[in-house]
């Protein structure tokens, strides 16, 4: 079985958290996580982020048991495009949310492996003995750049522009989202976040806190979220956690149960 946690904080600048998020494990046993980060405005990126959550938590809920691989991916793919025509369509019809979008990063996983989708900056990391793998590739201006050779990493990094996207959801009819396998073994943690964290606290720090198999999950969680509110909470945050509960752990309860 996966635990999971997930926190967000509307930060120390923003007047509105326009990032949404909700894990859980479906009824036909998948672990599912949704996370996204709104764009277009206050009221216009909080409803975006929130829709696209609830479409794609909505679809892939409902999805059977024992799919295969590939069906899994597909159903992935269905769900976020969805949600793109959702938050389209939504944008179109109203002039409030007029230009409205968000990045989204999902992840669908099956026992201990799955897929990541993702459109945009927010990201996901696999942490294994303390360090941090970034799975995804940031959709941005300044990540065509870096891969261009027009900027180093160290400008990557702190370029004044490095939020300006390449693509997000909603934001045009059509779009085309990034999918990577990913596994889940002991002692690693997947972690999924919005650029409120990864912006404030390097790939080192997040590898270290994350990965201290010492304390709970939950502690992990509000340990990142406070080292980016100390590094400014310039934005708002969202963090989720995946990982394998100790399986003596499990039995143990259940014993207990019994």
């Amino acid at each position: 079985m996966i635990k999971y946690v997930h926190v967000s904080h509307i930060g120390n600048v923003r007047s509105v958290n326009e990032d949404a998020v909700s894990v859980c494990h479906t009824d036909a046993g998948y672990t599912l996580g949704v996370l996204a980060d709104g764009m277009g405005g206050h009221q216009a990126g909080e409803k975006a982020s929130e829709l696209a959550v609830e479409t794609v938590l909505a679809d892939l809920s409902a999805l059977e048991k024992g799919m295969s691989s590939e069906g899994l991916q597909a159903a992935l793919s269905d769900a976020i495009l969805h949600a793109n025509d959702v938050i389209h369509r939504e944008a179109a019809n109203n002039e409030q949310y007029h230009n409205m979008g968000t990045t989204i990063v999902v992840l669908l996983i099956d026992g201990h492996s799955g897929w990541i989708g993702h459109i945009g900056d927010s990201r996901a990391y696999k942490v294994s003995e303390g360090k941090a793998l970034q799975l995804t590739e940031d959709h941005t201006l300044v990540n065509e750049l870096y891969k261009n050779g027009q900027i180093t990493q160290s400008e990557l990094e702190t370029h004044p522009r490095r939020n300006v996207l390449t693509k997000a959801l909603g934001t045009d009819i059509e779009v085309t989202a990034e999918f990577d396998t990913v596994t889940l073994a002991q002692q690693e943690v997947l972690l999924l976040c919005s650029d409120g964290l990864s912006n404030m606290v390097n790939w080192e720090r997040l590898g270290q806190i994350a990965g201290m198999q010492e304390v709970t999950l939950e502690e992990r969680a509000d340990r990142l979220l406070q080292l980016a509110l100390l590094a400014g909470g310039d934005d708002n945050i969202t963090i989720a956690l995946f990982e394998l509960q100790d399986e003596v752990v499990v039995a143990s309860i259940k014993e207990w149960d019994s």
